[in-house]
C-alpha cells in the first residue's frame, strides 16, 4: 500500500468510525421489469455460499439480515456449490418465501427441454419452493438453437412453475439471436459481471439493454475476489466524505444510472450492512466522475 493511500486509508477509518451509520433503510430503491413488476436494485448474491468460506450458519444469518434489510431478492444457481447453495437458501426461506424474489439459473448442459424441466424440478425441490420469481440460461456456451430453450420457459411459465424467464453473460450477439426467436423478446433481464473494475459491458450491451428497456443485473459488482476496489484511493475518498464502507461506494456506482440490480455476496452479517447502506447513498455527479476517471472503461 502506498504513502497516499494508507493516509486515505486512515482517512477513511476515521471518519467510518467516527460517524454513526444512517438508520439502514428497510425499502430498497427498485428497478422495474419488463413486465411492470418492481424488484429491489440491491439483492444478495450466493455464489461461494454453502461451501465452507464461512460457517453455515454466519452464511444463514447473513441472507435473514439482508432480507430484513430490504435485500429481498436473492439469486442462486443449481451448479453454485452442486446444489449447496439453492439448499442454503431454502433454509433461509422457509416460512418467508412470499417476501422473496427468488432467482435460479439452469446449466447449460441441461438447455434442452427435458434437460430443463429436471433442472427446474430439482431446484424447486432443493429450494423448497413451489415455483422461481426468475430463471435464467446460466450461459450461452453449446447452446446454438435457442428456440428450444425459450419454448421450455415458456411452458414452465405456463405450468407457474416460474413466472418469468431471463439470461445470464449474454453478449449483444447473443441477444439478438434471442430477440430473433418467437417470444425471446420476452427475456426479463441478462446477468452479467459489472463493477467498477469490469465496465466493458457500457461499449454496446448496456445500450442495447437501454434501448430495449431491459435492466441488467450485476454479479461481481464488488470486483470479485481480490479487487483493488475497496482499496482504491477514490473510493477511499467518496466513502470517508459520507462516513459509509467502501462496498457501500461501490454499490452505489453501479446503481448509478437507474438500470441495474446489484447482488453482491457476503457471507458475513457486517459485511451485508454495509452493502445495504447503499441504498442510502446518492453520489454526486462529482463522485460519479472521479470514480469513473479512477477506473476507465
Amino acid at each position: 500500500m502506498s504513502t497516499v493511500t494508507r493516509r486515505i486509508f486512515g482517512l477513511f477509518c476515521a471518519s467510518f468510525a467516527a460517524t454513526s451509520l444512517p438508520a439502514l433503510s428497510t425499502t430498497s430503491p427498485t428497478i422495474t421489469l419488463p413486465d411492470g413488476t418492481t424488484v429491489p436494485s440491491i439483492g444478495q448474491g450466493s455464489w461461494h455460499l454453502g461451501q465452507g468460506r464461512h460457517p453455515p450458519a454466519a452464511e444463514e444469518e447473513a441472507l435473514r439480515l439482508g432480507l430484513s434489510l430490504g435485500m429481498t431478492l436473492i439469486d442462486t444457481a443449481e451448479v453454485y456449490g452442486d446444489g449447496k447453495a439453492e439448499q442454503l437458501v431454502g433454509r433461509v426461506i422457509a416460512g418467508q418465501r412470499e417476501r422473496v424474489f427468488l432467482v435460479s439459473k439452469v446449466h447449460p448442459g441441461h438447455a434442452t427441454a427435458a434437460g430443463i424441466r429436471s433442472a427446474c424440478t430439482a431446484s424447486l425441490s432443493r429450494l423448497g419452493t413451489d415455483h422461481l420469481d426468475l430463471y435464467l440460461l446460466h450461459w450461452r456456451d453449446g447452446v446454438k438453437d435457442l428456440t428450444e430453450v425459450v419454448d421450455a420457459f415458456e411452458r414452465l411459465c405456463a405450468v407457474g412453475h416460474i413466472r418469468r424467464w431471463g439470461v445470464s453473460n449474454f453478449s449483444v450477439t447473443d441477444m439478438e439471436d434471442l430477440f430473433r426467436v418467437a417470444s425471446g423478446q420476452r427475456c426479463a433481464i441478462n446477468q452479467v459481471a459489472y463493477s467498477l473494475v469490469n465496465r466493458k459491458i457500457e461499449r454496446e450491451l448496456l445500450p442495447w439493454c437501454a434501448q430495449h428497456r431491459m435492466p441488467i443485473m450485476a454479479y461481481s459488482p464488488l470486483g470479485g475476489q481480490g479487487s483493488e476496489v475497496l482499496r482504491h484511493p477514490a473510493v477511499l475518498r467518496v466513502a470517508a466524505a459520507h462516513g459509509q464502507a467502501p462496498s457501500a461506494v461501490a454499490l452505489a456506482w453501479v446503481l448509478r444510472r437507474g438500470q441495474a440490480i446489484a447482488i453482491p455476496e457476503s457471507g458475513s452479517p457486517s459485511h451485508v450492512r454495509e452493502n445495504a447502506a447503499a441504498m442510502n447513498l446518492e453520489l454526486t455527479s462529482e463522485e460519479s466522475q472521479s470514480l469513473d476517471a479512477a477506473f476507465p472503461a
